[in-house]
């Protein structure tokens, strides 16, 4: 398969699993199940991020007259959302695919702590062979903690597994130069690139009356903008094409095809450097650094010395008995946890500590080397 991507998002709306309707259509999410697992085996790691929740509770519930507030929202995504997972559930069994649901809110990523639970789950998730079905947790979302809408959540989702590709699923082919719907001259642009998403696109995507707009491609642009610099090439497409999906992952010109800033790597790169606690670190034996050098994880049993004070979560700096900076890493344990751990083999940390929560002090996946 051409343009092999190691982790993809797709991003479902409402609409994409409706084809516009008040009801989901079924042969339509059994289609994305069978373009998802097309992918899987050809080995692609891949996340959804799917709208539908309110839509399958009004079904559910026979659409009921309900006024437009907030908690009449958060009833009917209640409702729903087990009713979606179910058709995910038995559409993506018949390829053999287990699915996982996944509820996060802004406070899931934003927070140190959870943001790598949430990673690691995923991460685990994908290494087990199970579709992540990715939604906001609109039960218990306030404005605090609001994401806003799936279009941003799957950027910061894509942020969050380092995802290679954004597939954005719309009602619309792409974003055009003008609204389509008002200026029979508006054209689709294809490619966006550049250091800054030029303003005019921006204007163009805003000044929409039919949902092309707010809610609409605005947001879809905000999503790509954050994703772009995290190293992730984005794609709006419509979800109505054939194969929309499959076509995207293999390369073809399909939408909209927003570039990449930096890569995947660098962006990880500064979100570390930045958050890294000065005077936070570990030391570790040669062994230990012959292992993260060919690609390994960071194990209690070769930390020689442990500096700083950080809690589980923290960004920290992996050194060498010289000295030398070799790594920065998420530490899945506290400074003090580490301190009774280092010298163990993985199989003590449960007995020392008296919980686990996982065999490594920085798993691979959650760490970058600096040389």
């Amino acid at each position: 398969m051409a343009n092999k991507h190691r982790k993809i998002v797709v991003k479902l709306g409402t609409s994409t699993l409706t084809g516009g309707g008040t009801h989901l259509d079924q042969p339509r999410v059994l289609d994305i199940a069978r373009q998802t697992a097309s992918l899987w085996r050809a080995g692609e790691k891949i996340c959804l991020v799917s709208s539908g929740a309110i839509a399958a509770g009004r079904e559910v519930l026979a659409f009921p007259q309900l006024q437009k507030t907030i908690p009449a929202k958060q009833m009917l995504a209640a409702v729903g959302q087990p009713r979606l997972m179910d058709l995910y559930q038995q559409f993506f069994n018949i390829y053999g695919l287990a699915v996982a649901q996944i509820l996060l809110t802004r406070e899931d990523i934003s927070d140190r702590k959870r943001y790598l639970n949430a990673r690691n789950t995923l991460s685990s998730l994908l290494d087990q062979d199970v579709i992540p079905i990715i939604n906001e947790n609109d039960t218990v979302a306030t404005d605090e903690i609001h994401i806003g809408d799936n279009d941003n959540l799957s950027a910061m989702v894509a942020s969050l597994i380092d995802a290679d590709l954004l597939i954005l699923l719309t009602d619309q082919a792409g974003i055009y130069t003008a609204d389509p719907s008002l200026d029979q001259r508006a054209q689709l642009i294809e490619i966006i690139d550049g250091n800054e998403i030029p303003a005019a696109i921006w204007e163009a995507a805003g000044g929409s009356k039919n949902g092309l707009g707010t809610g609409g491609m605005q947001t879809k642009l905000e999503a790509a903008e954050t994703a772009r610099r995290s190293g992730t090439l984005v794609v709006i497409a419509s979800g109505e094409l054939p194969d929309v999906i499959l076509r995207i992952a293999n390369g073809e010109q399909i939408g909209t095809r927003i570039m990449p800033v930096v890569d995947t790597l660098e962006s990880r790169k500064r979100y570390m450097l930045a958050g890294a606690g000065k005077g936070n670190a570990v030391v570790i034996d040669a062994g230990a650094k012959k292992a993260l050098a060919s690609g390994g994880s960071l194990l209690p049993v070769g930390i020689k010395k442990v500096m700083g004070s950080f809690d589980r979560g923290a960004i920290i700096t992996v050194v060498d008995e010289k000295d030398e900076p070799i790594s920065l890493g998420l530490a899945n344990y506290s400074s003090e946890d580490v301190k009774k751990i280092q010298g163990k083999q993985s199989d003590q940390i449960e007995r020392t500590l008296g919980y686990i929560i996982g065999d490594e002090v920085i798993h691979h996946n959650n760490m970058v080397l600096l040389k």
